[in-house]
């Protein structure tokens, strides 16, 4: 099965297993996914197993995949209530690994050519305008375009105070920061999708036109103020 969360341009690859799982059904879960991820890898995909029993020792073998695929597996319960129903319930037994964003200095380097043949010319644009706009290049930085993300270099160095992860119809605006609710709230009373990730020290604000940034441009700001300073690169 195929389930899209189409807010965050992500695909659930699933597979669905009677009984205890095995390794033929994992393999297929995992085939699943590495052939979706390659049909469209303009989308985040997951692999998901769900069986009705998770084993200990699958348990072991999934986690070993888990730290380089996204994966969940689900252990999927049912039983007769009083009345002669029969209810289901979901146990997620493994969740996927937040990797965050790649290792700045070994991300896969990608071009703009790949990125404008996944997303659109479009949207690139919109991402050279963003980055116009938080003025990179006063610090004499530029764009570092990788197989996840653009980012930022400076004499071939990462810097990824800012990056931008560009999907089909809109871009991800990433800013490493200290929480600051008070500006969180400035933005999301605007309008704009924003979240902040306690793991990764970063806030992730959904960008679909440039009017968008442009109208927050000066909140906005603030949060890039903050990255800089993180990064000592005033």
């Amino acid at each position: 099965m195929l389930f899209a969360d189409d807010d965050n341009n992500t695909r659930y690859e699933v597979e669905l297993q009677l009984g205890a799982t095995d390794p033929s059904h994992i393999i297929r879960t995992l085939e699943y996914w590495d052939t979706e991820r390659k049909r469209y890898p303009q989308y985040d995909h997951i692999a998901v197993i769900i069986a009705e029993d998770i084993t200990s020792r699958f348990q072991n073998v999934i986690s070993l995949f888990n730290t380089q695929i996204p994966l969940i597996a689900i252990q999927l319960v049912a039983s007769k209530t009083d009345d002669g129903n029969i209810s289901l319930l979901f146990v997620r037994v493994m969740d996927k690994i937040d990797r965050g964003n790649e290792d700045e200095d070994n991300a896969e380097p990608t071009d703009r050519a790949y990125w404008e043949r996944i997303t659109s010319k479009n949207i690139m644009t919109l991402v050279d305008k963003i980055f116009d706009g938080i003025e990179i290049n006063d610090l004499g930085y530029e764009k570092k375009y990788n197989k996840f993300y653009v980012g930022v270099q400076k004499d071939g160095v990462a810097k990824n105070y800012v990056s931008i992860r560009p999907k089909k119809s809109f871009v991800y605006l990433e800013i490493k920061s200290n929480e600051t609710p008070e500006v969180a709230e400035v933005l999301e009373r605007a309008g704009l999708d924003i979240d902040y990730d306690k793991r990764w020290s970063h806030y992730r604000i959904k960008i679909k036109t440039f009017e968008d940034f442009e109208k927050n441009r000066d909140n906005i700001m603030q949060l890039v103020e903050k990255a800089k300073e993180r990064y000592s690169l005033d």
